[in-house]
């Protein structure tokens, strides 16, 4: 979809929803020259940053080893926990390929895109 696909949609939401939900079509018009950058990316790239359940479920693991330990005599530990927590996802390494085969389009499209960005061993 790009800008104009995304304005007469957002148009036709305003026609049908505007006059019952004018929160809604204020807070779009005010963000809209912010999210016009983002219809610019590769449809990989935006799915994955639409999607947060990862996101969101490694910081509720960080959350709770953190909360489980209190608190740490220095930066190093509590680097170590989380490190621990990141490889308990995965202890044996088993789930390798499953993550090569989910990451891999949204790595070769970032690295197309953003090729100025990543160091030259990211690309798998």
């Amino acid at each position: 979809m790009n800008a104009d696909a995304a304005l007469d949609a957002f148009e036709s939401f305003e026609e049908k929803w505007g006059t019952s939900y004018p929160a809604i079509s204020k807070l779009w018009r005010s963000a809209w020259e912010n999210f016009i950058p983002f219809l610019d990316l590769d449809i990989e790239i935006r799915n994955l940053l639409s999607t947060t359940n990862a996101i969101e479920s490694l910081n509720a693991r960080f959350r709770r080893v953190i909360d489980a330990r209190g608190h740490f005599p220095n930066e190093q530990s509590a680097l170590k926990v989380l490190y621990l927590a990141v490889r308990s996802l995965d202890p044996k390494g088993t789930g390798k390929q499953r993550w090569i085969t989910r990451w891999k389009p949204i790595l070769n499209v970032r690295a197309v895109s953003f090729h100025d960005r990543m160091p030259e061993t990211a690309n798998i």
